[in-house]
């Protein structure tokens, strides 16, 4: 599962320090070459439904190889072709196999170690943060030693077809991963519950990537240079990676999913906040809000193990929760563009981070006071 997750976010992460060299190369405009990163989301919102069908139909184990090779696979296809609509067409599939890995994992986790869900969550969380982490870091380096951009993002998918081998390999014969009783899942619009979880994902995802899109525009506008301003981003990132797992694992242990949620968001929040009024420690904060986002997505991703007891209806929950939270959360770095136009100020960007943050903690606390230690039976179907 560690391996399985290096591997689910370095084709999006990993374009925004390259994206200069990309529109210049392909001559293409700001929105073309803004396509790049908001299809792969995108595609995990609306494919996650399609990644829980996977699962029913093939078992978990085949449902991830298909999604590690659509990733691996197009990634270099997208990387040769020469054509900047050919380029934009061929991230789709990479963006759907994200989709289908992202679904896969929780119900995989279902499988392999239903007694520990957090464990496992924060095992395949710990590995998407180091992903995204090492992604972003290496990117830069690599297209000077390759070449250029397109050496760059082949070698990120050739890895990824590397992590696609060694997964079929290691889960080789697993009996957990078995097809279900050939019950599709569907997505459960009528259930509360379900939409408690949505609200929640789309609250947290949509606060992190208007962060990670225009936190360093904000510091560049306080008259910080483009490296240091950058760096924020990096140091939210590098905390995130040990939060993932460790709190995670605190929650199994002491006191359940939802204070540990409550606490990380409000962490979240807090730290969200001083980067506006005390930007004088901004590292400090944004390392701060690191551990909590990391914290948070890690949590969240356990939610829906914890709400439904049979692996059909952890499908349909996990399929609800993340189609509707990506496809909004790509919303997010448009949407807040927008607010910084309308108030000439990316204070006003960073204050609505905080509002959606302050929603996902109101959220938490409505979430069933038993989300701990022990799944909690919940009636998610239409």
């Amino acid at each position: 599962m560690f391996l399985a997750a290096l591997a689910l976010r370095p084709q999006v992460v990993g374009i925004g320090p390259l994206i200069d060299d990309i529109q210049t190369d392909l001559d293409a405009s700001h929105a073309v070459a803004g396509l790049l990163g908001t299809i792969p989301v995108l595609c995990m919102g609306l494919f996650a439904p399609v990644g829980a069908s996977l699962c029913a139909w093939l078992g978990t184990r085949l449902a991830m190889t298909i999604g590690l090779v659509l990733i691996g696979v197009f990634g270099i296809l997208r990387g040769v072709v020469p054509s900047t609509w050919l380029v934009v067409l061929l991230t789709l599939p990479v963006g759907i196999g994200m989709g289908v890995g992202n679904a896969t994992a929780p119900i995989a986790v279902r499988e392999t170690v239903p007694e520990r869900p957090a464990t496992g969550t924060g095992v395949y969380a710990t590995g998407i943060q180091i992903g995204a982490t090492v992604a972003a870091a290496i990117v830069v380096p690599l297209a000077a030693v390759l070449g250029g951009w397109r050496g760059s993002l082949i070698a990120l998918s050739i890895a990824s077809c590397g992590v696609a081998l060694a997964w079929t390999v290691l889960e080789r014969g697993a009996d957990a991963h078995v097809r279900t009783e050939g019950v599709i899942p569907r997505l459960p619009w009528r259930a509360p519950t379900a939409w408690l979880l949505a609200a929640i994902f789309v609250s947290m995802s949509s606060a992190y990537y208007g962060l990670v899109a225009w936190l360093p525009d904000a510091y560049v506008e306080r008259g910080w240079s483009d490296r240091s301003a950058g760096g924020l981003v990096a140091a939210l990132s590098l905390t995130a990676i040990p939060a993932s797992f460790v709190l995670s694992w605190l929650s199994e242990r002491h006191g359940g999913r939802r204070p540990w949620l409550i606490g990380c968001a409000l962490v979240f929040l807090l730290g969200t906040a001083a980067l506006i009024v005390l930007p004088g420690g901004a590292y400090a904060w944004a390392l701060l809000a690191g551990i909590a986002q990391g914290g948070c997505f890690a949590l969240v991703m356990t939610l829906p193990l914890d709400l439904a007891e049979s692996r059909r209806r952890v499908g349909e929950l996990v399929a609800m929760m993340l189609g509707v939270g990506y496809t909004l959360g790509a919303v997010s770095p448009f949407a807040l563009g927008a607010v910084r136009d309308a108030t000439g100020s990316f204070d006003a960007v960073l204050w609505v981070c905080v509002v959606l943050l302050a929603f996902l903690t109101g959220l938490a606390s409505l979430l069933p006071g038993r989300t701990a230690q022990g799944a909690v039976q919940v009636r998610v179907g239409g």
